[in-house]
């Protein structure tokens, strides 16, 4: 893939959709681009963070550690931006993202993410509504899950 393709996967994440494109093509030419096979870690829970990821091509499952062991609590494909939790709130990373497929990423550190929020303040509305919708997804899920628990036969 050359930089005018990532600059295009770049435009279809909707953090990023309403940068210019030289400035895409800036943020594509300054991340690195990585590979990762089937079952390798992008990331892993506990882990202090100091970058994010966004899926060119293939599939990752979010995992999350509990103690009655790992439970797959997402998945992330094309377009994905993950791993970015960590750098938002300098908080050990949330979850494990490990690739389900062959992944193909840019890895985006956390300088180059604020730099970039802070050039484009649209980004930064974008990163509140993509966690905001996060969280409420999660709150149906538990909500779901305390629904059927509480039906459930004792």
């Amino acid at each position: 893939m050359n930089l005018n393709e990532e600059v295009e996967v770049l435009r279809n994440i909707p953090l990023f959709s309403k940068i210019e494109p030289a400035r895409l093509k800036l943020l594509a030419f300054t991340s690195d681009r990585l590979t990762f096979q089937e079952g390798q870690d992008l990331c892993v829970q506990g882990e202090m963070g100091n970058d994010a990821f966004i899926i060119v091509e293939g599939a990752c499952d979010v995992i999350i550690s509990t103690p009655g062991g790992p439970i797959k609590v997402a998945e992330a494909h094309k377009y994905a931006f993950v791993g970015e939790i960590a750098i938002l709130c300098d908080v050990p990373r949330t979850a494990t993202v490990r690739a389900r497929t062959k992944v193909t990423v840019l890895r985006i550190t956390k300088e180059l993410f604020f730099r970039m929020v802070l050039e484009f303040p649209q980004m930064g509305v974008e990163v509140m509504r993509e966690l905001a919708a996060r969280l409420e997804r999660t709150n149906i899920q538990l909500r779901e899950a305390r629904t059927a628990l509480a039906a459930a036969p004792r």
